[in-house]
């Protein structure tokens, strides 16, 4: 839910839309020149003690060997690309390949197309983007593909093997058939967190079981099957080490069995991913041998418990010790985090990451967290819809050493876990390095912005981002009070005295004993609450407090105002290329919430946005987003101060009727004028930039030193990076993968086209 993901600029994804055949369709490719940045940690490595970096050192080998998960939690030919790559580069490294590859008949340009595909699937981790859920596809002939795969070294040592990767992932490594374009449910597209044949009807019954039994949707995969008799049956697997086999009692061992539901059998199961998660709590057993305090060593033993019972109950556990470990030098958070990419919204993707303190701007963010309750008084909702005490969280900038997962985001508050933040609160990180690279634009490619407002822009876009993200994070994602009745029947808010802002009335919804915001808003709820955080930033970048304690007075702060809702304002436009006008979804939650912003923006009139079609100077179709600065705080701020109130009071009292109603009116793309969005988006796609690769460095442990080992920037040094990820049990890691996705093949296959012996 609460992620920041950085670098706006760098939204707008690839290239032209249209139905052209799959070589021509450059929405679907990443392009040879596609920007690739390092991620610069060296210094802040060099400062961590020997202890530090051993610590950091089995946390980030646990994160690593986590993220392969994602393979598997991604597309069902995921596993198997990533397993033929490994081969490949493991036994001809990327220049070796080359000459082989030139001898064979490629041009540059495609042997090029296919080291950036390589570097997309690994830096993915799947063959579909992190950011905006679509399909790439290697952008050059299958044939010629398929002549240096199998003319390759890797193949030359072990025919069989490489020959039947290619022959399993193949054709799917290349189609561009409707339904696989995009990750989705049902017919809307591809997800391997259910079963093909699963429908949003079936996503919802199960979470009316899984909510029925007390169970988190986090750590689990729905498979169907229809029996003999016509009738589906579930599994719902929970993810762990231990299987099937009798376990000593826990808190899982007397939910794992039948169940009947409305009329519907269920049977919940676990050891999804069992030896990846083997290897993920080895290391984080060994962490624990370094950690600073027991704050750590207990957080350490609980995500272990978690990831080997299959348990949400302690992984929970491990956060709030997660949570009481405040100010650590090396700061980590590991397991099922982010729902965004579940269609239903509740199932959490792996992701781990590692990091160290930046203190200079962490002293600015603790002078934020100081002033947060004074700040909080300033948002247009009534006190009763605040939180009734706000608990003042880590709030700290880090140097990010290893992100494990489909994507690295630009800040990040967590824990997702309604009970615990609003009982035990959160922390909040923004990823200085991750930001410094997602910064950096060239003026050239610099779309939709008039040419005296992109100097201005260049120069106070990082600045403005800085104080966004903590304003986000902190403020935005920190804030607002859930009305909740627990399974006692009290109440968290006084009946009689509560008044709903909106309607002049007492309160006539709430959250009852085990619902969430994520199972009762569920497909909306993580856009929604992206919508109300980026808000909250946009109102209190206002405040000249928040500005000072930035270091922004005078002229500055108002250029830092004015590049903040103007970089809004264009993410908005540029979020049309997460739009798909065929199944009328929008596939990011952080775009779709900043379209809604714009649009919410542009109705409060005045002129104070305007979005205009215009023709570029190479003739083809462009736009122009203009924001005038002097209606900023007379126009946009009462626009904002009322749509903010209602976000937040629909989403106190759980009132998904009316969070609906509001949000996919705000949401919906038409083509009526005055902007005409539907055809502005073909402009957005015509002129959009990929986002950048990031190239993360490795640690090895050499005697009882960590040494850290760093890459180029270019797509062969993050081939390489990966190459050199798992020096002593890449191949076994590579079968542990095949085997995984093999034994689950038959969910997403006709009857007619299981492989023999696999039914």
């Amino acid at each position: 839910m609460n992620t920041v993901v950085g670098g706006i600029e760098e939204r707008a994804g690839e290239f032209r839309g249209g139905e052209a055949g799959p070589m021509a369709d450059t929405q679907y490719i990443l392009p040879n020149d596609i920007g690739v940045s390092c991620l610069d940690c060296r210094e802040a490595f060099r400062l961590l003690s020997p202890t530090e970096r051993l610590y950091a050192h089995h946390l980030s080998r646990a994160a690593w060997y986590g993220g392969l998960a994602v393979l598997l939690q991604t597309s069902p030919e995921a596993p198997y690309i990533y397993a033929l790559l490994s081969r490949l580069f493991r036994a001809q490294d990327p220049d070796q390949l080359r000459q082989h590859a030139l001898a064979e008949g490629l041009t540059e340009e495609e042997y090029q197309a296919f080291l950036v595909y390589a570097a997309g699937v690994y830096s993915n981790m799947g063959n579909y983007k992190s950011f905006g859920d679509t399909k790439f596809v290697p952008n050059l002939p299958k044939e010629k593909l398929e002549r240096v795969i199998l003319g390759s070294k890797a193949a030359q040592q072990h025919p069989e093997e490489v020959r039947g990767l290619w022959q399993t992932c193949g054709e799917l490594m290349f189609s561009l058939e409707s339904r696989l374009r995009h990750l989705g449910l049902g017919k809307e597209g591809i997800t391997t967190y259910f079963s093909g044949d699963c429908t949003m009807e079936d996503a919802k019954l199960a979470q009316d079981f899984l909510d029925s039994q007390n169970l988190s949707a986090y750590n689990t995969r729905l498979f169907k099957e229809v029996g003999q008799d016509g009738q589906p049956r579930y599994e719902v697997r929970l993810a762990s080490v231990l299987g099937a086999e009798p376990a000593l009692d826990s808190e899982m061992t007397s939910k794992l069995k039948s169940y009947t539901f409305r009329g519907s059998h269920f049977q919940v199961t676990r050891g999804d991913y069992a030896p990846i998660l083997q290897k993920v709590v080895e290391h984080l057993e060994k962490a624990k041998a370094y950690a600073a305090n027991s704050h750590q060593e207990q957080m350490l033993a609980q995500y272990i418990e978690s990831f080997t019972q299959g348990s949400i109950e302690a992984h929970k556990r491990g956060s709030r010790f997660w949570i009481q470990d405040k100010g650590p030098i090396v700061e980590s958070y590991i397991g099922f985090i982010e729902s965004y990419r579940d269609p239903f919204g509740s199932r959490g993707e792996f992701e781990g990451f590692v990091a160290m303190v930046n203190k200079a701007m962490s002293a600015k963010f603790e002078w934020l967290v100081a002033s947060a309750e004074q700040l909080l008084k300033e948002l247009p909702w009534p006190p009763a819809f605040e939180k009734d005490k706000f608990l003042t969280p880590d709030f700290t900038s880090l140097d990010v050493l290893t992100f494990a997962g489909s994507g690295i985001p630009a800040g990040i508050n967590i824990p997702n876990y309604d009970d615990l933040r609003q009982t035990e609160g959160f922390k909040n990180v923004s990823l200085g390095n991750v930001l410094a690279v997602s910064y950096t634009t060239q003026r050239e490619k610099l779309t939709f912005l008039e040419e005296d407002d992109k100097d201005l822009y260049i120069r106070w876009k990082g600045p403005s981002f800085d104080v966004q993200v903590g304003l986000h994070e902190l403020l935005g994602h920190g804030s607002g009070k859930l009305f909740v009745q627990d399974e006692k029947g009290a109440f968290n808010f006084d009946q009689d005295t509560v008044i709903n802002p909106e309607t002049g009335e007492q309160i006539q919804s709430w959250y009852r004993s085990g619902e969430t915001w994520d199972s009762k808003f569920s497909t909306i709820a993580s856009s929604y609450e992206e919508c109300r955080a980026e808000s909250v930033g946009l109102y209190l970048c206002l405040n000249p407090q928040v500005l000072e304690i930035f270091g922004f007075e005078g002229a500055d702060a108002e250029d830092v105002i004015y590049v903040n809702w103007l970089n809004m304002v264009r993410a908005g436009l540029l979020a049309l290329e997460f739009y798909t006008p065929e199944t009328a979804s929008w596939r990011q939650a952080h775009m779709q919430a900043r379209f809604v912003i714009l649009r919410v923006l542009l109705e409060a009139g005045e002129g104070l946005v305007t979005v205009t079609p215009t023709t570029g100077s190479d003739g083809r179709p462009d736009a122009r987003v203009r924001l005038d600065r002097s209606k900023i705080r007379s126009v946009g701020k009462p626009a904002l101060e009322r749509f903010l109130r209602r976000l937040q009071v629909l989403k106190s009292t759980g009132d998904v009727a009316g969070g609906r109603a509001l949000y996919e009116g705000y949401a919906a793309v038409t083509d009526a004028p005055p902007e005409c969005f539907l055809t502005l988006r073909d402009t957005v796609l015509l002129r959009k930039e990929s986002r950048k690769l990031i190239v993360q460095p490795n640690t090895r442990l050499e005697g009882s030193e960590v040494q850290l080992l760093e890459y180029e920037a270019s797509a062969a040094g993050l081939i390489q990076s990966f190459s050199e990820r798992f020096p002593e049990d890449g191949p076994e890691l590579e079968e542990v993968l095949t085997q995984l996705a093999t034994a689950d093949a038959r969910f997403w296959k006709g009857p007619s086209e299981a492989p023999s012996g696999q039914a």
